[in-house]
């Protein structure tokens, strides 16, 4: 049974009116890789009403009106992606396909889609319940941001959405939270996880890092750079829910008020989350519009952890979901995929079982989950930390048992995994590639190892070529004894900020003499909001050394150092 999206729908729960009605740009996906859906069913199951409406039409006021106003808040998101990301290609073309749109055409997700459907709730409804934003575009943006597509530093989006609040990261124990203070009339501005706008004039909080103000980081000189980077490094320091303090920000004549974040769910509520009742299926009010191609990949697949030891300075996870990983229990984990078996669509394969990086799963440095986390330093950069000591005897022993789950055919690994996790698994790495190649590969596994030049894996906070190649080749004698074709997939990034075209060469030289191929699956770099990398593009600087940086910005000069890479089109 889905959420309610439709009036028929509440009326046949009985409800008179929704207490919480969720908004997203994405089409109503009932799994737990949908952030609304997840959203939705752990407040349906705190007690609150809660309703979807997935993808409204911003050209009326109609659509958003179809349920009534709900009694205690609207929340938003723009969707599992950034919605700038989700329409527009990092060289600027306009995407045509869309997979979390029923039918593929992307003709339903407005730009700066949380912008756009707050100002439609505000204006199809006078006066408006609370507006709570949420959600990757939200929570990536939640500072002053360099914003790419305008070229611009842009105010924190609370302010530009015109919201009341925002929830970011993985947001089930502060909204859940929220919602209760909401409910009782009860003071919500102490809760963890969250930001709000306070008069420039309100007391001040107690503890609370000072952010250089949007007037200075959003200045377009030297100085205004500088003060972009100081903002950005306080920002990043203050993101341990161990021992982060609150941060506050002048923007105009208000100012933001950043919470500390919130604990991490425990492994016992991330199973409670898991186990859930999601329908597995895309709500039938999209249905005349046609299916959703997200569902090829991510129906038939089990999340078996959260978070990245990785923090790679180009992605967004560590910022959004943390550093820590947090892994479900194997009984959690079985119990989904049995359930997973008796779906009428169910064929017998399970298209992934993973995370963020498949290979995180089942070990944790007992440091990072404590109030001695360790801040300034990493755990797998330069090289993997010795007090993390990766093991992968859980998942080998999780993997095992999901192939003898009956109904189960293939079980893959699809979602990427990590050979230096391998390498520093002196114990049980080989056996682990000996599992994947034997059982757990569907022709084809991804690495993600970006480059191969030593000063562009610095920036990105990648580890060197050396574990890659040793892992090629074990993956590759495995295979052998396996009586397998298979292959590497192998990601790679070209105008990173720090590389030149000197760069791309050596990189080619790399895939054509030590990987034997020439590489197809290049992406151009994409500054996506509250990223070190992003950091990197806006100001030119390494902010780590202060190093001036080579940034290729020009849409000719970015494609130039792709097309050293890519073999040339037939």
């Amino acid at each position: 049974m889905f959420l309610p999206s439709t009036a028929e729908e509440m009326k046949r729960l009985g409800w008179d009116a929704p207490d919480i009605i969720l908004v997203s740009g994405d089409a109503y996906l009932d799994t737990p890789f949908s952030g609304v859906a997840l959203v939705g069913r752990v407040l349906s199951a705190a007690g609150f009403r809660t309703a979807v409406i997935a993808q409204p039409d911003v050209s009326s006021a109609g659509d958003i009106r179809r349920l009534g106003a709900p009694r205690l808040f609207w929340g938003v998101t723009g969707g599992c992606v950034d919605s700038m990301v989700a329409n527009f290609t990092a060289t600027g073309k306009r995407r045509r396909q869309d997979d979390f749109t029923p039918g593929g055409a992307n003709d339903a997700r407005p730009d700066r889609a949380v912008i756009a459907y707050c100002n439609l709730i505000r204006a199809a409804f006078k006066p408006c319940a609370p507006i709570v934003v949420g959600g990757i575009e939200a929570s990536l943006r939640r500072v002053a941001h360099y914003d790419y597509w305008s070229d611009a530093v842009r105010r924190p989006i609370l302010f530009d959405a015109k919201a009341d609040i925002l929830v970011y990261g993985m947001a089930e124990r502060a909204i859940v939270e929220l919602a209760t203070r909401l409910r009782h009339a009860r003071d919500w501005r102490d809760v963890p996880g969250i930001c709000y706008a306070a008069p420039k004039q309100a007391p001040a909080i107690p503890d609370a890092v000072a952010l250089p103000p949007f007037s200075a980081v959003a200045a377009k000189t030297d100085a205004g750079r500088a003060a972009f980077l100081e903002m950005f490094r306080l920002f990043s320091a203050n993101q341990n829910p161990h021992t982060a303090r609150p941060l506050v920000q002048e923007v105009d004549t208000r100012r933001l008020v950043h919470n500390p974040p919130a604990p991490p769910l425990s492994p016992d509520e991330l199973d409670a989350v898991h186990a859930l009742p999601f329908a597995l299926d895309t709500h039938p009010v999209h249905a005349p519009k046609g299916s959703v191609r997200a569902w090829d990949t991510i129906r038939f697949a089990v999340t078996t952890h959260r978070g990245c030891y990785g923090e790679c300075n180009f992605c967004a996870i560590t910022a959004h979901q943390g550093r820590c990983v947090t892994s479900r229990s194997e009984k959690s984990i079985l119990g989904e995929a049995a359930r997973l078996t008796r779906h009428p669509r169910f064929r017998g394969v399970i298209t992934d079982v993973g995370g963020p990086t498949a290979n995180m799963y089942g070990f944790a440095c007992a440091r990072a989950q404590s109030l001695s986390a360790c801040d300034g330093k990493r755990c797998l950069f330069p090289t993997a930390c010795p007090s993390l000591k990766p093991d992968h005897t859980a998942q080998i022993a999780l993997l095992r048992k999901l192939r003898e789950l009956p109904g189960v055919r293939h079980v893959f690994v699809a979602s990427g995994i990590r050979p230096d996790l391998i390498a520093a698994d002196t114990s049980c790495g080989a056996r682990y590639i000996e599992e994947l190649a034997r059982h757990h590969v569907s022709g084809q596994l991804k690495l993600a190892p970006e480059h191969v030049s030593a000063r562009v894996l610095r920036l990105m906070g990648k580890p060197g070529a050396k574990s890659l190649l040793a892992f090629k080749a074990q993956f590759e004698e495995a295979s052998r004894k396996a009586g397998k074709r298979q292959f590497l997939t192998y990601y790679f990034i070209a105008a990173h900020p720090g590389c030149t075209d000197e760069d791309m060469r050596e990189l080619k030289r790399f895939a054509s003499q030590r990987l034997r191929l020439a590489p197809e699956q290049v992406q151009v770099f994409t500054p996506t909001p509250s990223t070190w990398s992003t950091a990197m593009y806006y100001t030119a600087a390494d902010p780590f050394t202060g190093e001036a940086l080579h940034v290729a910005k020009g849409l000719r000069e970015k494609q130039a150092q792709k097309a050293l890479l890519t073999p040339p089109a037939p």
